[in-house]
């Protein structure tokens, strides 16, 4: 009979924390950029003997990738009110990311919510004189508010809100692309309070030609030079009146982190549209009779070809299309992957699922690379916008090495595809299956 064992029973293989911390290292002393490669079959010989296990299910693992136990590594640093797990990827402007393990958790704590910075924060920040200017060529009036205005005269509102970098998982594509290179932690759903965007754009007042929002913030270009905007985003009207759309002042019942937007951050998307359009430092809403044109809404920034493209070529201007919705994604958060596992136990994973602006229908895992699929439990979200909860539990038919693989559909029939979509010049909207690496021994 199969033993059954939880988080604790894994533990418990193992004489301490510090000798299971020692048996989980053996797939991550590796190069982290080595996520995928060229490895063909004739190599997985090789690949087994590195791996010190066989590979069960070797004839059906894909060509042109390399196992997830060479393509994972920790690079622990320090900042100030993060958790020290986080990984850096620039350090100015600053940019962090969260490996799959540390979110774990329902609702992302603050300290583990992901770094992505294009200028300088500002710092010194008095909260007390901050001041929230709505106006642009589509308002009726231009309108001033202070942070208590804005928690005094409008309604407030808590959701639990998914955003992710539209760049997460770039650093699969093959050809490389320029740009921060995400494995994929640029993630997070923390909860936001604040008051929802249309209440204050009523206040000012929306005229019929209204077609665009765009957003300014305090963060300073990273040159230096005065005048100089580091970031100028927006989304349409329909996003913008969404009523999860906020403007946010605290994540999780406390101050928003200086990194992610203290004291004001605006929350255009509420989740499920890139990140980029989550405007931080807040200073400034314009409303817009025309598509926004601030700083990365023009030329190739956070666009991708309107039809697909061969790998590595050029795409004009014209042939590109502004990202909105975000595709369908999951992420597996426990075990974290380079697990060593006792033959015939089975296996609790579990994990995350997200959208856009859809809801996730179902989830599936694989051990076989994607030969036959195993059904997960899925949760609801606990608002619309926020990511859904899956669990299972999987069992391996002999000893050596696995990969578990993660896939998500949505409410419109879309699944992850099993290794890197369409390529695009930017690197982006890589929602490829997630896999981590299992050992039974």
């Amino acid at each position: 009979m199969t033993k059954k064992i939880d988080e604790k029973g894994i533990h418990q293989l193992y004489q301490s924390d510090a000798e299971l911390a020692d048996e989980l290292v053996w797939d991550r002393k590796v190069d982290p950029s080595s996520r995928r490669g060229f490895l063909k079959k004739s190599g997985l010989l090789a690949m087994s003997t590195a791996l010190g296990a066989s590979i069960p299910f070797a004839d059906k693992m894909p060509g042109g990738i390399i196992p997830a136990a060479f393509a994972n590594t920790d690079m622990p640093f320090k900042i100030t009110g993060k958790h020290p797990g986080l990984i850096v990827l620039n350090d100015r402007p600053l940019s962090a990311e969260t490996p799959p393990h540390l979110l774990d958790d329902p609702v992302t704590p603050a300290d583990k919510v992901f770094i992505r910075n294009n200028g300088i924060p500002p710092i010194n920040v008095d909260p007390s004189t901050w001041v929230l200017t709505i106006e642009g060529e589509s308002v009726e009036s231009k309108i001033h508010l202070s942070l208590a205005q804005l928690k005094k005269e409008f309604k407030h509102y808590t959701y639990q809100l998914t955003i992710e970098c539209a760049g997460n998982g770039r650093n699969e594509s093959n050809p490389s692309v320029l740009g921060t290179q995400w494995t994929t932690g640029a993630v997070a759903s923390p909860e936001w309070t604040g008051v929802r965007l249309a209440d204050v754009l009523k206040k000012a007042g929306i005229k019929n030609d209204a077609v665009y929002i765009g957003f300014y913030g305090r963060d300073t270009h990273i040159s230096g030079k005065s005048g100089m905007v580091s970031i100028s985003r927006g989304v349409p009207m329909r996003k913008a009146l969404d009523k999860k759309t906020l403007i946010a002042w605290a994540m999780n019942g406390e101050d928003i982190p200086l990194m992610n937007g203290y004291p004001l951050r605006l929350r255009l998307v509420c989740g499920g549209w890139p990140a980029s359009t989550s405007g931080k430092w807040l200073e400034r809403i314009v409303v817009r009779n025309k598509i926004h044109d601030g700083e990365k809404m023009t030329g190739m920034s956070y666009k991708v070809p309107c039809h697909p493209v061969e790998p590595g070529s050029k795409v004009v201007e014209k042939e590109m299309c502004i990202i909105e919705s975000m595709p369908v994604k999951s992420l597996i958060t426990f075990p974290q992957s380079g697990l060593l596992l006792k033959q015939g136990q089975q296996l609790p994973v579990r994990g995350h699922a997200w959208a856009g602006d859809l809801n996730v229908s179902s989830v599936e895992i694989s051990i076989d690379f994607g030969n036959t699929w195993q059904p997960c439990i899925l949760q609801r979200p606990k608002n619309r916008l926020a990511w859904q909860h899956w669990s299972v539990r999987c069992a391996f038919p002999e000893k050596g090495y696995y990969e578990v693989w993660a896939r998500a559909k949505d409410s419109q029939g879309n699944k992850q595809p099993m290794v890197i979509p369409g390529w695009n010049p930017q690197g982006y909207l890589n929602n490829a299956c997630h896999r981590i690496a299992v050992k039974v021994v």
